[in-house]
């Protein structure tokens, strides 16, 4: 087991790793609109999701992975309204390629964002966009 940590991306705000890698997988925490400084990005979920994804891409990468390699994703929003936009996002992201997914409703998040998102990401492959 490896535990992922990477300073382009925010630093765990709990007992917990950016992501793990285990068994030929990498299980990512979730992620909020918060930039490596710690700050939360934006108030409207267009401008926190591409955050979040910044942030998944950097945990990604630290992992030595990329959005192709991405099997499940799952996404917590506190207003299911916000299912389309988010959806724009998240293609801008994935592009062609689509794991499965589910998208939850809560009725909060940590620090009261409005969108978190974590992955499970297949490690070590030997391809890339």
């Amino acid at each position: 087991m490896k535990f992922i940590s990477t300073t382009e991306a925010p630093a765990a705000i709990g007992p917990y790793s950016q992501a793990v890698v285990a068994n030929g997988m990498i299980f990512t925490s979730g992620q909020i609109p918060m930039d490596e400084t710690g700050v939360i990005v934006a108030t409207d979920v267009v401008n926190q999701a591409h955050q979040v994804l910044k942030n998944l891409f950097y945990v990604l990468e630290a992992a030595g992975a990329h959005f192709n390699d991405v099997i499940k994703t799952t996404i917590f929003l506190t207003d299911m309204d916000d299912f389309e936009k988010v959806n724009s996002v998240y293609s801008h992201y994935f592009g062609h390629h689509k794991p499965a997914r589910s998208t939850i409703a809560v009725k909060t998040l940590p620090k009261n964002v409005l969108i978190e998102i974590e992955c499970i990401a297949l490690a070590n492959t030997d391809y890339s966009i």
